[in-house]
């Protein structure tokens, strides 16, 4: 994995044969009390580590576009104009940056339902954001999102039920536990497989030492850790690499392990510099 260009909103690497591009949309200010500890309560005592912004964790938000330079596809799409606060939106901006032609990316993969995830299909003027849309992929648990202002899209809606290729070099991975139907996308190239996850992680500098750590927002906080424990497990293997919609952005990144040797924790080695 090579960083080959950057800019202010995005950062794309040469993967084998593949390129990636990480596309800044933004990020959203949360408050701590977001965090759970494996009681179900709220955390007392953020490590040291841990940055605020003010008083709240600054969660990036960070969308991925993969080519082989023939096929494509934009795993999630930002917020769009639906997020309450206005640092975010900004996927349009980035792929215009980054020199990708929106007009001409025919497949989208959904991480899962949330707003910070999907809303991006629509842009800012009600009018579809990727005109050349042939397929939307997102987990079956998920795939009721598409009505309302998403209605338009859902002629398109492909519901994964379970590990399925979406094109010769990426596969979606259930991972249910944040939501029903959260999903990991497995891109391989001829040098290794790059994991592009949701909400699997929220806050980097904290969940990949503590991974028990879990979210208000996991709709099943057990199911979510299982699902986290697996993939960070997973990433320690040779040639793993990690691009995840809340690391910090561009977000793309190598995981080993760390810690006491428990086999519990995990350090985080970024591929590129921060931008935005």
């Amino acid at each position: 994995m090579r960083l080959i260009s950057c800019g202010r909103h995005h950062a794309t690497f040469e993967f084998g044969d593949l390129q990636v591009t990480s596309l800044r949309d933004g990020y959203i200010d949360m408050p701590p009390t977001r965090l759970r500890g494996e009681d179900g309560r709220t955390l007392d005592v953020l490590p040291p580590a841990v940055p605020l912004a003010g008083d709240n964790l600054r969660l990036s938000v960070n969308a991925f576009f993969v080519t082989d330079g023939t096929r494509s596809v934009l795993v999630d799409t930002g917020a769009s104009d639906v997020w309450p606060d206005p640092t975010v939106g900004l996927i349009y901006d980035a792929l215009d940056e980054a020199g990708v032609d929106r007009a001409r990316i025919t497949d989208v993969a959904i991480t899962h339902r949330h707003e910070d995830h999907v809303s991006g299909l629509i842009a800012p003027d009600g009018s579809e954001a990727f005109a050349g849309l042939e397929r939307v992929w997102i987990g079956a648990g998920d795939a009721s999102v598409f009505t309302g202002r998403l209605d338009p899209i859902r002629d398109r809606v492909v519901p994964v039920s379970g590990k399925v290729a979406i094109n010769d070099w990426t596969t979606a991975i259930p991972t249910p536990g944040h939501t029903p139907g959260h999903t990991v996308y497995d891109v391989r190239s001829g040098t290794g497989h790059l994991l592009v996850w949701g909400d699997t992680v929220h806050v980097p500098t904290l969940q990949f030492d503590q991974p028990n750590v879990a979210w208000e927002f996991d709709g099943d906080q057990s199911q979510a850790r299982d699902a986290r424990a697996a993939l960070l497990e997973r990433l320690t293997r040779p040639d793993h690499f990690v691009a995840g919609a809340h690391l910090d952005s561009p977000g793309i990144a190598r995981v080993t392990p760390s810690g006491d040797g428990d086999g519990h924790g995990y350090a985080l080695e970024y591929l590129a510099p921060p931008i935005g």
